[in-house]
């Protein structure tokens, strides 16, 4: 059964005394101009906002600037991870030198081959002169194996170039496995970044995007002078907007004026003596 207007009435009141402490009659009967919290209607951000003191504003927007601050961080340690390839850059540079270092070894190894099958060659046809008899002439006989003794001569030391050259190719080959397995792990590791870092960066950007948004319609609101002085602050200080606990400015730690932190409590716009940082008292 509904209860009688007098025993809602003490039934509110035992609920939440303090809103209670207003009447207004209707129909004979009094009822609370003030309805308990659970009855209340939630208010919009901007509602809230306006409702809130000057210093209160200019608070919640400094919390909105530092996480801006923290988010812009965030995207640029992203970002510059997601172009940061100077290792990526520097073994591709290196591959493409050993490369070319390569190809000059194995050039310079063919040439010497060929020199050395060409001295080889001219012995055999000298020899082929001197143990043919063909060739009957004593003194031409003579200076066939001077010539044979001086090419043969040029032969020892082409060999021990070539093999020098040849040392040298597997060498430079064996450089150039490593490097090209080095940067295909670059790459696989660059490309694992990409996929890992391009959706993250997008993350960072909504969020930017969206504090960027809540800090304009808050702006908007604010006093233009009071605004200007929290920029013109936040310049020299990372923080314009400061607490009051205990009596103390929690940005230098000073004890503030009786009179001062109570004009701040009340809503108006104070700035500490000793920081000029705003005062806040929530």
């Amino acid at each position: 059964m509904p209860c009688e207007a007098q025993d809602c009435e003490t039934l509110a009141s035992q609920t939440n005394p303090d809103r209670f402490n207003l009447q207004i009659s209707l129909g004979g009967f009094d009822f609370p101009r003030k309805l308990p919290a659970f009855l209340t209607i939630s208010h919009s951000t901007s509602t809230i906002s306006s409702s809130m003191s000057l210093a209160g504003q200019l608070y919640k927007l400094q919390q909105l600037d530092l996480e801006l601050q923290k988010k812009q961080q965030e995207l640029n340690e992203v970002e510059n991870q997601l172009n940061d390839n100077k290792a990526l850059v520097a073994t591709e540079s290196k591959l493409a030198l050993h490369k070319e270092q390569l190809t000059d070894a194995r050039r310079m190894q063919k040439n010497s081959e060929w020199e050395l099958e060409d001295l080889q060659e001219k012995v055999r046809r000298i020899d082929s002169k001197l143990y043919s008899g063909t060739t009957k002439d004593p003194k031409e006989l003579v200076n066939l194996e001077k010539e044979v003794r001086s090419l043969k001569s040029q032969i020892r030391p082409k060999e021990d170039a070539l093999l020098g050259l040849m040392s040298q190719v597997e060498e430079i080959e064996v450089k150039t496995k490593i490097t090209a397995e080095e940067l295909e792990c670059l790459k696989k590791e660059w490309e694992q970044r990409q996929e890992t870092l391009v959706p993250t960066k997008g993350e960072i950007e909504t969020v930017l995007a969206n504090l960027r948004g809540d800090r304009n319609e808050l702006s908007q609101q604010i006093d233009s002078e009071a605004l200007n002085t929290y920029e013109r602050i936040r310049l020299t200080r990372r923080q314009a907007v400061v607490k009051v606990e205990r009596g103390r400015c929690l940005g230098c730690h000073v004890t503030v004026p009786t009179s001062q932190w109570q004009k701040a409590k009340a809503g108006d716009l104070i700035q500490c003596n000793s920081c000029s940082r705003i005062l806040y008292l929530e």
